[in-house]
């Protein structure tokens, strides 16, 4: 879905409010389920959220009516960050409360 959404038509991209949130979310939510269903690989997950990331917004230049910008990248890269770790430090604490 985030491939759809990042190289489609504008028009034809899914809209639920701002686009700045939904980035930000989207790769949040992204990194969360990546970190949940592989948690012992918390750093190959992280840089594949990212790279994933960086990747489909640069690809957005070779569409002819979308175009990658910085600001853009950034914002997913920082929603993959806080899914990833949170969900990482939510594993951790939960581990430790068990013991």
């Amino acid at each position: 879905m985030t491939v759809l959404a990042t190289l489609s038509p504008v028009g034809l991209r899914p809209e639920t409010g701002h686009v700045r949130i939904e980035r930000f979310a989207a790769y949040a939510l992204l990194g969360t389920l990546f970190v949940a269903a592989y948690p012992h690989h918390f750093t190959r997950v992280m840089s594949l959220v990212l790279a994933a990331a960086v990747s489909l917004e640069a690809l957005q230049h070779l569409t002819p009516d979308r175009h990658g910008h910085l600001i853009d990248a950034m914002e997913k890269i920082a929603g993959g960050v806080a899914g990833c770790s949170c969900t990482r430090l939510m594993q951790i604490v939960s581990r430790k409360l068990r013991r």
